[in-house]
């Protein structure tokens, strides 16, 4: 089962996702001279071997190959969290699930980002022995994944049953106002429904033909809310409502 996703963004715009699973390692640098990365940063300042991810259970780690560069490993969904990894510093556990690595360049500083699923959270445990059990489908609730989860549903969780559920366009729009949100895009949005339906709520078997458009999303909306993973409650996390002569949900 792959546990980390490295995603590295491409020159149209789009995200180049590799998957690694437990053991798996994938190294990152400029490259050349006998140095075979798979993430390559072509530029000076950069090592030709600069680091490496090694993905493990349920997290990943960092190590800095480089001589003088520190890297930077930030979590995007958080206010502002992050951990530094200084030259030389080996197998630095990464402790957030949506990660957004810094690689200082010359005249700016190369990013890629690191997903981590696999992370769960133990329920709290009773009183007695005996394992405690964790979530089969654990989703982070200040993630932004779980925020387009949440505009997809909530049609059918305010009861709207004859409205269609919303576009990737329909999602960024309903979504751009919140702060946190004002750089979100189409391309974006698709990333997370892909990223829901493959690797937190896994619907589709491996194998399966992959489901597009409506079909995919209507799949995502059936199990989140057949499972309760997103409730009315969750409703206050969205911006107010727009006017219904404003509302596009096609």
């Amino acid at each position: 089962m792959e546990t980390v996703l490295v995603a590295l963004p491409h020159a149209d715009g789009r995200r180049r996702v590799t998957p690694l699973r437990p053991g798996d390692q994938l190294r990152f640098g400029r490259g050349g001279d006998g140095s075979d990365v798979e993430l390559e940063f072509p530029d000076a300042a950069v090592s030709r071997l600069a680091g490496e991810i090694l993905a493990t259970a349920d997290h990943w780690c960092l190590s800095n190959l480089s001589r003088e560069s520190t890297y930077v490993v930030e979590n995007p969904e958080g206010a502002g969290e992050h951990m530094k990894v200084p030259p030389g510093r080996v197998a630095a556990p990464v402790p957030f699930e949506i990660s957004r690595v810094l690689v200082p360049r010359r005249r700016d500083v190369a990013s890629f980002e690191v997903f981590a699923p696999a992370h769960s959270y133990l329920e709290i445990p009773a009183a007695g022995d005996g394992e405690p059990t964790v979530p089969a489908l654990p989703l982070d609730v200040t993630s932004k994944y779980f925020l387009v989860l949440l505009a997809l549903c909530e049609p059918r969780l305010r009861d709207e049953s004859q409205v269609r559920i919303p576009t990737v366009a329909g999602v960024v729009r309903r979504l751009r106002p919140l702060a946190r949100c004002q750089d979100l895009t189409v391309d974006a949005v698709a990333f997370h429904i892909d990223y829901l339906t493959r690797t937190k709520l896994r619907f589709r078997e491996p194998g399966e033909a992959a489901d597009t458009g409506s079909a995919r999303r209507e799949s995502l909306v059936s199990r989140a809310i057949r499972f309760n993973l997103v409730r009315e409650s969750h409703l206050t996390l969205l911006p107010p409502r727009p006017r219904l002569a404003d509302r596009t949900s096609a």
